[in-house]
């Protein structure tokens, strides 16, 4: 895995919480500028709360204090980075861990895959592997279910309001769920079991656990586990069914299952990508939508890629990688939206930020939603501008940050290609369009979201 995920942790209570899970010590790091505990026990963690998300509260702890910050969680004391300067000092691009797989399997109290280099390095192999093959393989499949939604919006009065978050929620699980674990998810029945499963325990990731409350209600505890049993349940008849056998559609879970990892390291690795690529998936989908919405030259310009690459003729892989601009749109989605606002790695040595000396096994968090909007690296940072990623200079920072290029992550890189296939089949023959007045107001979670529903409206184009 990469040496920190695209949509990791961005709910400090779930992103400490797990490492406080691995890692339960840690020495001070003194002199670093910041706030003092506002409660002895909980440290800042009310004044997070106070501030509606972790994203909103470096926001305002970096504009006080400069790059480099501190606070307090517990009697933890927690390090943030808010500029690409000071990131380039501690990004370390040969690191193979990944803390958002670490949150989350601790989280699920899961147990294996934290092993040496060489084991991450081919289990990041395993992974790029597994996306590859699943893509080329199922791409038939990707543009099918694409132009199923494009039907069913084709279908529609051109007054009618589409609710697109769950649109693009019940698209990803689709797109994800045959992907990654086959042909038993052609049924709409068990997509749909999938879904209130998976949404049962992502719920709970991040926040029952960490603040006791799942623990504190003998309801919730016995729906999280047996959700999360019936999606272990699903994925161990499917490695069984694959195992020894040759198919001729290729899955993600084949790559697993073909490398050289144990029956648990199976399971734990097809959740924890299943898990994420349906949530970064919908997300990524919706918010290029919205965004197209509300940006008609953007819109446009699209338009004439996607018309100049594909013409009258079909959308085929080959073709696909020739939309440049269409990646500038989703690359400028990822850092409009702030995706993933918040990542995070532990100090594993002692090292030096500027003048800071952080201490070995101190949390360190990136600030990546305050990084993306740095006007001195992101000129007018709050309009969304794909035409700036022109710059090769810009896309070298992007990638630096983990969203692009080697350090892209392999659920984003899923992700994009997804995106990039939906897009490509709806722009060729909808107009998007924004309902007037709506104003979408943004949540920040483990991965960024709107409030509430997003609402569009469509027009033919032909």
């Amino acid at each position: 895995m990469l040496d920190f995920a695209i949509f990791a942790v961005t709910f400090l209570l779930a992103l400490v919480g797990a490492v406080l899970y691995l890692y339960p010590a840690s020495r001070q790091a003194a002199g670093i500028p910041g706030i003092t505990p506002t409660e002895e026990k909980d440290g800042n963690v009310p004044d997070i709360v106070n501030s509606g998300s972790l994203h909103e509260f470096l926001v305002n702890l970096h504009e006080r204090y400069g790059p480099v910050v501190s606070f307090w969680f517990g009697r933890r004391l927690v390090v943030s980075l808010g500029t690409v300067d000071v990131l380039k000092q501690h990004i370390n691009p040969n690191k193979t861990s990944d803390p958002f797989e670490t949150m989350l399997k601790s989280l699920l109290r899961y147990q294996s895959g934290c092993g040496n280099v060489s084991e991450n390095h081919m289990r990041k192999k395993l992974y790029e592997n597994g996306v590859t093959n699943s893509l080329q393989s199922n791409f038939a499949l990707l543009l099918k279910l694409s132009e199923e939604l494009l039907g069913k919006w084709l279908s529609y009065p051109e007054s009618q309001h589409v609710p697109l978050c769950q649109h693009m929620l019940g698209f990803a699980m689709k797109s994800v769920t045959q992907l990654v674990m086959g042909s038993t998810f052609e049924d709409e029945h068990e997509v749909i079991h999938f879904q209130k499963n998976h949404g049962t325990v992502w719920s709970e990731i991040g926040k029952g656990f960490l603040d006791g409350s799942l623990d504190k209600s003998i309801t919730r505890k016995k729906q999280y586990e047996d959700a999360l049993m019936q999606l272990e349940s699903i994925l161990k008849k499917i490695i069984k069914e694959r195992k020894g056998r040759n198919f001729s559609e290729r899955i993600f879970i084949d790559s697993l299952v073909q490398g050289n990892l144990n029956d648990q390291q199976i399971l734990e690795d097809s959740m924890i990508f299943s898990l994420a690529s349906c949530i970064i998936t919908a997300k990524l989908c919706t918010w290029a939508i919205c965004f197209l919405t509300t940006c008609e030259e953007v819109q446009k310009k699209l338009y004439e890629e996607i018309d100049q690459v594909f013409g009258k003729g079909p959308i085929t892989p080959e073709k696909i990688e020739e939309l440049r601009y269409c990646r500038q749109v989703l690359c400028e989605t990822v850092r409009t939206a702030k995706l993933t606002p918040v990542s995070a790695r532990l100090q594993d040595i002692e090292g030096k930020i500027d003048k800071f000396i952080i201490p070995r096994e101190t949390l360190v968090l990136y600030a990546l939603g305050v990084v993306l909007q740095d006007p001195s690296t992101w000129p007018s940072p709050y309009k969304f501008d794909p035409e700036r990623f022109d710059d090769e200079s810009v896309m070298k920072t992007f990638s630096l940050l983990g969203f692009s290029g080697t350090q892209e992550c392999p659920e984003l890189r899923f992700a994009y290609m997804v995106a990039t296939v939906l897009l490509s089949v709806l722009v060729r023959r909808l107009h998007l369009l924004p309902v007037e007045g709506q104003v979408v107001e943004t949540k920040y979670e483990l991965v960024t979201s709107s409030k509430e529903e997003a609402w569009i409206t469509v027009s033919k184009r032909y």
